[in-house]
């Protein structure tokens, strides 16, 4: 993945969210069009509750299907298919361990089998979503626009409108795909979010967790 991208910075942050590429310039027409007629199709009030039941406990995330449908619809068919049950929460980037100039603080989670993982989807950003990345926020991570999937997902500890669409954490000022939100177990997830790294700041483990949370599976509530 790319430099920007919370989803990754290393090699192994690369497998375990490897994705089919997208021109840019095409997935973010496609994007613009899609996020316009989901909304259209879809109610805005639109929600729907998901469990992920993780080795520390469960946290349960409300999704915007009505707001972000692209993006929510794309979570769900990896839970109703039983996809994230061998999946982990494997990154961490934090202030202390985060090489970039513009700060995040997220804890990026997924599958680790590469043959999982769905088709891209096109990217929705949030100037159409009017969704914010705050505390709590659950995101798509990418790569180039229309790379991601939410075979590999981030979830914000604290505010970080920078990666909302016009923020400087990726210079292509798309920024990334809210489409949800933790509405209990954040304490997990920053429990996570302070595990120790496979090696220091700056180094190619200094984000990935030494011991990733294994996600024993997903379902909706």
């Amino acid at each position: 993945m790319s430099a920007s991208s919370p989803a990754s910075q290393s090699d192994g942050a690369d497998r375990c969210s490897r994705r089919s590429l997208i021109s840019g310039l095409t997935a973010l027409t496609i994007s613009l069009a899609s996020g316009r007629s989901g909304a259209a199709a879809v109610r805005a009030d639109r929600v729907c509750s998901v469990v992920m039941d993780t080795a520390l406990g469960p946290i349960r995330v409300l999704l915007e299907l009505g707001r972000a449908p692209l993006s929510a619809g794309d979570f769900l068919k990896y839970v109703d298919r039983g996809l994230y049950a061998g999946g982990t929460f494997y990154r961490t980037v934090r202030p202390d361990d985060d090489p970039k100039p513009v700060k995040i603080e997220v804890v990026q989670g997924g599958l680790t089998d590469d043959s999982k993982f769905l088709a891209p989807i096109a990217h929705e950003p949030t100037n159409l979503t009017r969704l914010r990345h705050r505390n709590g926020t659950i995101s798509i991570a990418r790569n180039e626009v229309g790379t991601g999937s939410a075979g590999a997902f981030f979830i914000c500890v604290g505010d970080q409108l920078e990666l909302d669409f016009g923020g400087k954490r990726n210079p292509d000022g798309q920024g990334f795909a809210a489409f949800g939100h933790v509405t209990s177990g954040m304490e997990l997830i920053r429990q996570m979010g302070a595990l120790k790294t496979q090696g220091p700041p700056g180094s190619p483990g200094g984000e990935l967790i030494a011991s990733p949370v294994q996600i024993l599976g997903a379902h909706r509530v």
